[in-house]
């Protein structure tokens, strides 16, 4: 049975789950770019 109530409460949870997701992304894109910047090779 649908309830939209239960729905809308549910909302800040999925909510901070998409923030999480977007923050450790952030993070791996800061770190893969922070060691290509360690690793190139200086012509």
């Amino acid at each position: 049975m649908f309830e939209p109530m239960q729905f809308v409460k549910n909302l800040s949870y999925m909510g901070s789950g998409m923030l999480t997701i977007i923050i450790v992304m952030l993070i791996i894109i800061l770190i893969t770019m922070a060691l290509n910047k360690i690793t190139a090779s200086k012509k």
